[in-house]
């Protein structure tokens, strides 16, 4: 048993589908699990409680930071750790979360001024998948003197010098996902509130980033074109370096991701890139990002060694902590490095890093689509690459078969799809 007290805090309303999850995960860790329910009207007290929780109660006044305090003022543990429904750590995180915790104390020199910990939060989608990685301040001593402020997108109140950060542990965030975010509306909720807060404080530019950055998120063309437009205004207010350094990253990329969607806007994507990299010189994400514009610009060369760059830097693990989407999914640097070997004519790189990747998870379209295209567009003839394929796929099984096809048709190798279907089927 840990001589640590871990008190887990957490604020919910209709979280049945998540809270679960978010319990269980912390079950072997935690001292106590405090759940404060702000009003839900399903079964998320039922099972908070079922599950050993201590429920109480708050009536919801659109501020989040309110909400979390009240949930920390009933913790009883040395730390505590804010944890929202829609997030669970892993067996090995939990442990090692616990392990750090415990070389804090008692009292060694090397922790003597920590008061909290920060480590990494990902964002996965609805198969699982990373999206984004970045930093997170969740874990922090049990002390009055510490405390959320903000009706939303809250942050506590330690000092930059009092924060340790950790690689070694990573918080699940599925609330990203886009099944989760239109059945909850939690995103247009978290936009009115925003931009009532903003009409508060209308010089803010840190609201006027996390609105932004959640205008970002919607499908909506109006909102991504605020989102753009409020963006533009934090960078010609000269204070972005102000504002959260991963926040402004999450906005370079959206809308250089935006430019790079447009047809004729790939210059306002490369000044773009220029600026992120100016702001962010050692980013495995804007230096990717380049090489893709100059991948569109028919500057293969150029473009990888750009790509080559992010690769040794990503296996070094040479990449800052808020990098977002590299760290996160390597596979975005792999695809664009199969697409450029393919415009540089060489195949056998194109093999190379498609195998590699395939291998990992086969399935990737965005990585077996280009191969399989490229492998015909250089002659290999379709009975060599099916022989290929069949390293790393079971053409006698109708889900990898059909797969195949699929993706092969996906990227214009209709013929193939077809003729690979008569092959196996007859």
């Amino acid at each position: 048993m840990s001589k640590v007290k871990l008190s887990v805090c957490m604020i919910v309303k209709n979280e049945e589908q998540n809270i679960a999850t978010a319990l269980k995960s912390v079950e072997d860790i935690a001292f106590e699990r405090i759940v404060v329910d702000t009003g839900s009207t399903d079964k998320t007290v039922e099972i908070a409680e079922r599950m050993g929780a201590k429920v109480h109660h708050f009536e919801w006044i659109n501020d989040f930071a309110a909400a979390k305090n009240a949930s920390i003022e009933h913790a009883t543990g040395d730390w505590i750790l804010s944890l929202d429904a829609d997030e669970y750590l892993l067996p090995e995180d939990a442990q090692r979360l616990m392990h750090i915790l415990e070389e804090t104390g008692p009292e060694p020199e090397r922790f003597k001024d920590c008061l909290a910990i920060s480590f990494m939060l990902v964002n996965i989608d609805d198969f699982g998948r990373q999206m984004t990685k970045s930093s997170i301040l969740r874990v922090f001593r049990n002390s009055p003197t510490i405390r959320f402020t903000g009706r939303i997108h809250e942050q506590l109140t330690v000092e930059k010098k009092n924060i340790i950060h950790t690689n070694d542990v990573t918080l699940i965030h599925t609330g990203y996902s886009e099944t989760i975010r239109k059945k909850t509306g939690k995103a247009q909720r978290n936009i009115e509130m925003l931009k009532k807060e903003l009409k508060d404080n209308p010089k803010n530019l840190s609201l006027k980033a996390y609105l932004a950055n959640t205008l970002s998120m919607s499908t909506g063309e109006e909102e991504q074109k605020e989102a753009e437009t409020l963006f533009e205004e934090i960078l010609n207010s000269g204070k972005s370096a102000q504002i959260n350094s991963t926040l402004i990253i999450k906005l370079y990329i959206f809308v250089i991701n935006k430019y790079l969607r447009e047809p004729g806007k790939l210059t306002e994507s490369e000044e773009m890139c220029k600026k992120a990299l100016t702001a962010f010189p050692h980013s495995i994400d804007f230096e990717y990002l380049l090489a893709v514009i100059l991948y569109k610009k028919e500057e293969n060369e150029k473009a990888w060694q750009h790509l080559k760059n992010c690769e040794e830097n990503l296996i070094n693990n040479n990449t800052p902590d808020d990098a977002i989407m590299i760290p996160a999914d390597p596979t975005i640097l792999f695809s664009q490095m199969i697409l450029t070997a393919k415009a540089l004519g060489d195949i056998e790189t194109v093999i190379l890093y498609s195998t590699h990747v395939l291998t990992l998870d086969k399935t990737k379209k965005s990585i077996l689509g280009p191969c399989i295209a490229t492998l015909l567009y250089y002659g290999v003839t379709e009975a060599e690459t099916i022989d290929l394929l069949s390293n790393i796929y079971d053409m006698n099984d109708k889900n990898d078969l059909n797969f195949v096809a699929e993706t092969a048709k996906d990227y214009g190798a209709t013929n193939f799809a077809e003729n690979l279907l008569k092959r196996h089927l007859n």
